[in-house]
C-alpha cells in the first residue's frame, strides 16, 4: 500500500474514532437526562441547602442502586414568586420537570425568611401550591414529600430572620402540607439539637447533610410510607 493510501486510511480511522467518541458522549448525556426506565427517579428540589450540600448523594447511597437521585437545588431561591429569585423561575425547576421523577423531595422556605420578603407571606402558601401542582400534573405521577427545613441556628450575615422563620415560615409550610394532603418530613425538629453541624448557623456540614439524608430516608421508607413508594 503506497503512502497516499496509508494516509487516507489513517485519516479514515481518525474520523471513525472521533465519531465513536461523539456517539458515546451523546449516549452518556442522554443516559444522564433520561435514566433507565427501571430506575426510580428521585428529584431533590430546593435552595442552597440542597444544591451545595451532600444530602442528595447521601440519600442516593441510602436508597441503593435501584434509584437515581438528581440534585435540582438552586442557591438563594424562594417559594414566593414576588422575590427576585423564585425557584419556579429557574432552569433547574424546568429540568426537574423534564426529569419526570417518580419521587419529589421539596425543601424550600429558608430564604423566604428574609425580612424584606415578610410582606409577601400572604402569598407563600398559594405560591408553594402552584409549584406542587406542576409536579402533580406530570405523567410520571410522582410521590411528593414536603420537607420542613433545618432550623436557622444563627444569622451571622443578617439576611435571614431565625425567629420569623420559626414562627411564620414553618407553620406556613405545614399549612401547605395540610392543604395539599401531602406528607411532611420534619427535618426541622430532627435537627433541633445539632447546631454544631451548621457552622454558619444555616448551612449543614457533611455530618449535617448526612442527618438530613437520614431523616428523609427514614420517612419515605417507613412502614407507613412504604406502600406509597413507586
Amino acid at each position: 500500500m503506497d503512502k497516499k493510501n496509508l494516509r487516507l486510511l489513517a485519516i479514515g480511522l481518525v474520523i471513525l474514532l472521533v465519531l465513536s467518541l461523539i456517539t458515546a458522549l451523546l449516549i452518556f448525556d442522554i443516559g444522564k437526562k433520561y435514566p433507565p426506565s427501571n430506575y426510580i427517579r428521585v428529584a431533590c428540589v430546593g435552595d442552597s441547602l440542597t444544591q451545595n450540600t451532600e444530602y442528595p448523594i447521601d440519600l442516593w447511597t441510602l436508597l441503593g442502586s435501584n434509584y437515581t437521585v438528581e440534585n435540582f437545588g438552586v442557591g438563594g431561591t424562594t417559594v414566593t414568586l414576588d422575590s427576585q429569585t423564585p425557584y419556579m423561575n429557574t432552569s433547574a425547576f424546568q429540568s426537574a420537570v423534564e426529569f419526570q421523577p417518580n419521587i419529589v423531595i421539596i425543601m424550600l422556605g429558608t430564604n423566604d425568611a428574609q425580612p424584606d420578603l415578610e410582606q409577601y407571606n400572604t402569598s407563600f402558601v398559594n405560591d408553594y401550591v402552584k409549584l406542587i401542582k406542576v409536579f402533580q400534573a406530570l405523567t410520571s405521577n410522582p410521590k411528593i414529600w414536603i420537607v420542613l427545613p433545618p432550623p436557622i441556628f444563627s444569622n451571622k450575615n443578617g439576611t435571614i430572620d431565625p425567629e420569623y422563620f420559626k414562627i411564620t415560615i414553618i407553620p406556613l409550610i405545614e399549612q401547605v402540607a395540610n392543604e395539599t394532603n401531602l406528607p411532611l418530613i420534619n427535618v426541622y425538629s430532627a435537627l433541633a439539637n445539632y447546631s454544631d453541624d451548621f457552622p454558619d448557623g444555616i448551612h449543614p456540614n457533611n455530618a449535617g447533610s448526612q442527618l438530613i439524608a437520614n431523616e428523609i430516608f427514614e420517612t419515605i421508607t417507613s412502614e407507613n410510607a412504604s406502600d406509597t413508594l413507586p
